[in-house]
């Protein structure tokens, strides 16, 4: 019999201004094990969530101030249960659910997302 993982796969949408921190990132997150949709703006991030539903919402910090306050909203807006995950946050925001310092090395910001979405398993 083939072994599984007990591990579930996360299905994310991360998105990012500039797309060498973006192919850098998502790359590590599919190594981790999730499946990741990428995102290059605010348009594709909105873009992406008519099209279809994820985990999380990871918001990187190469996007704007502007829109990493916005999409939050967005985010809820259209599917409600949706996770988000902001990195390199001032402060924090109602419909974000973790927010995470833009310099912290990627092994963390994965512990990060496997933290927030154990916390929505033990209270779904």
């Amino acid at each position: 019999m083939p072994a599984t993982s007990s591990k579930p796969t996360i299905k994310i949408l991360y998105a990012e201004s500039d797309e060498e921190t973006l192919a850098t990132h998502s790359a590590l997150m599919k190594k981790a094990g999730h499946h990741v949709t990428t995102a290059v703006g605010r348009h594709a991030v909105q873009d992406a969530l008519r099209h279809d539903a994820f985990d999380l919402v990871v918001l990187g910090s190469t996007l704007t101030k502007d829109d990493r306050h916005h999409l939050p909203y967005m985010v809820k807006k259209v599917h409600q249960g949706t996770k988000v995950l902001i990195m390199h946050a001032a402060s924090r925001h109602h419909e974000v659910d973790a927010t995470i310092d833009a310099g912290t090395s990627m092994q963390l910001v994965l512990e990060k997302i496997a933290r927030v979405m154990s916390d929505q398993m033990v209270s779904a």
